[in-house]
């Protein structure tokens, strides 16, 4: 990252504000079920399911299907990676926002 903070150091893919939310309320859980996120987010059922499969392919989430008894259950987690990613993001974020004074440390 460059010393001056510009908005093209952020991680684009977690940018995207559906993505954003999904990744901001995985990282506050050890994991999650698919209907909560369907719930949290508002998205439909393709939206999501398309979004987390942009997450997965980057290594940001990992998709896990069980069963519970005989009902379908989907679980995700953000990766070791994903949540590296996302405090990257939130730390080139944040000096967007309050970039810091010339001169200080």
């Amino acid at each position: 990252m460059s010393a001056t903070p510009r908005w093209q150091d952020l991680d684009r893919l977690i940018h995207e504000p559906a993505r954003l939310m999904i990744v901001t309320l995985l990282y506050a859980v050890e994991e999650a079920d698919f209907l909560y996120l369907l719930h949290e987010t508002g998205l439909t059922k393709g939206n999501l399911s398309t979004h987390l499969s942009k997450l997965e392919e980057a290594g940001y989430v990992r998709i896990t299907k069980t069963f519970r008894g005989k009902i379908p259950r989907t679980l995700v987690a953000l990766t070791p990676e994903g949540r590296q990613a996302f405090e990257t993001y939130r730390q080139r974020l944040s000096h967007l926002i309050h970039p810091p004074i010339q001169g200080d440390p």
